[in-house]
C-alpha cells in the first residue's frame, strides 16, 4: 500500500504516535540536574556568550559580616540587581571575610546571627530566596574547618532568621577527612533540626580535575549514613581548572576535557544530585594561582565553554 492510499485517520494516528516516541525519546535523555555558572562578577549577566547559554541559576558568595562594609556591600548589591535583571535565581552563600588558610576568625552564633540577618533581610527585597548556611565549611581558608559543630549551629541560625527560604545547611569540599566533618556535623544539630539539613552541598573539583568519583560519592554515602530524609546534594562548586598551583599547570585543553568529565560525573550520581554551578565565569589567563574560567579575561570563550555549551545541552536549567 502506498502512502497515498493510506486512510487518512490512520496517517493522523501514526504521525502522532511518531512525534509523541520522539519527545519520550527527548525527554529520557534529559538529565534532570539543574545547571548554572557561579562568579562574583554582574558582568557576566550582560556576556552574549554568557546569554546564548540560557542560565536561570547563580550562585555568589558574600562575607558573613559584609554588612559593616559598603564596598562589599556595594558589590552584592550590583550583582543580585544584574542577576534579577537578567532573570537569573541567585543562590546566595555565606562565606569567610579573610580566605588566608587558618586566619580567619570563627564568628560566634550571636555575632553570625545579626550580620547575616542584615543580609538575608537586604537581599531578600532582590528576590534572593536561597542561601548557603557555609560556604566550603571543611577547607582550611574557612574559620570553621575545625569546627563542624559550629557549622552545624550556623545552620541552626540560619533557619531560625531565614523563614521561607531554601537553605544548603552544609557545604563540603571532596578532600581528606570530609566524612568524619559531616559526622560530626550531624550530631552537632539537635535531633529536632536534623531532618531540615538535608540539602548538602558538594565542592568536586578534585574528582573533576583528577577524573575520578571517590570524593563525590564519599560525600554523598557520609551524608545517607546520618539517616537523613530525602537528602538533596547539589554541585554548589564545580568546574575545570585552567591553573591551580603545582597540580595543575595552565591548560585549556585539558580544562576542556575535564569540563566534559564534569557532566559525565554528575550524570553518574544523577540519583542524588539535582543541581550544578560551575564556577566561574572570566578567567585570568593563569595571572592568578586559580583559574577556572569559561572565558578568557576578554571576554571570548575558552575551549571550556565550548564543552560547557555541549554539556549543558542535555541537562535542565
Amino acid at each position: 500500500m502506498t502512502m497515498s492510499h493510506v486512510p487518512k485517520t490512520l496517517l493522523a494516528l501514526v504521525l502522532s504516535l511518531a512525534v509523541l516516541a520522539g519527545a519520550q525519546s527527548a525527554q529520557a535523555a534529559t538529565t534532570k540536574i539543574a545547571v548554572g555558572v557561579g562568579d562574583q562578577s554582574p558582568n557576566m549577566f550582560a556576556s552574549p556568550v554568557y546569554k546564548a547559554l540560557k542560565m536561570k541559576k547563580t550562585r555568589y558568595f558574600i562575607p558573613w559580616n559584609a554588612a559593616s562594609s559598603s564596598f562589599e556591600l556595594q558589590r552584592a548589591d550590583n550583582f543580585m540587581k544584574a542577576a534579577k535583571a537578567a532573570k537569573v535565581k541567585v543562590l546566595l552563600h555565606i562565606s569567610t571575610d579573610n580566605f588566608e588558610s587558618k586566619k580567619a576568625k570563627l564568628p560566634s552564633v550571636s555575632d553570625y546571627k545579626k550580620k547575616v540577618k542584615t543580609l538575608i533581610t537586604r537581599y531578600k527585597k532582590l528576590g534572593v530566596k536561597e542561601f548557603g548556611a557555609w560556604n566550603e565549611a571543611n577547607h582550611a581558608s574557612q574559620p570553621t574547618y575545625r569546627s563542624p559543630k559550629r557549622a552545624a549551629e550556623f545552620f541552626v541560625a540560619m533557619r531560625s532568621i531565614c523563614s521561607g527560604c531554601t537553605i544548603v545547611a552544609l557545604d563540603v569540599l571532596d578532600q581528606s577527612g570530609v566524612a568524619t566533618y559531616i559526622k560530626k556535623f550531624y550530631a552537632a544539630v539537635p535531633s529536632s533540626k536534623r531532618k531540615y539539613a538535608k540539602i548538602i552541598g558538594i565542592h568536586n573539583y578534585s574528582d573533576v580535575n583528577r577524573a575520578r568519583s571517590t570524593g563525590t560519592s564519599t560525600i554523598i554515602k557520609a551524608v545517607k549514613k546520618a539517616d537523613v530524609i530525602d537528602t538533596d546534594f547539589w554541585l554548589t562548586e564545580t568546574g575545570a581548572l585552567i591553573s591551580f598551583g603545582s597540580n595543575f599547570p595552565c591548560s585549556e585543553s585539558r580544562a576542556a576535557k575535564r569540563m566534559a568529565y564534569m557532566f559525565t560525573l554528575a550524570k553518574k550520581f544523577r540519583s542524588d544530585i539535582t543541581r550544578l554551578y560551575s564556577y566561574n565565569w572570566q578567567g585570568t589567563d593563569c595571572t592568578n594561582r586559580f583559574d577556572a574560567g569559561l572565558v578568557h579575561p576578554d571576554g571570548s570563550p575558552r575551549p571550556a565553554y565550548d564543552a560547557f555549551l555541549k554539556g549543558a545541552k542535555s541537562f535542565t536549567r
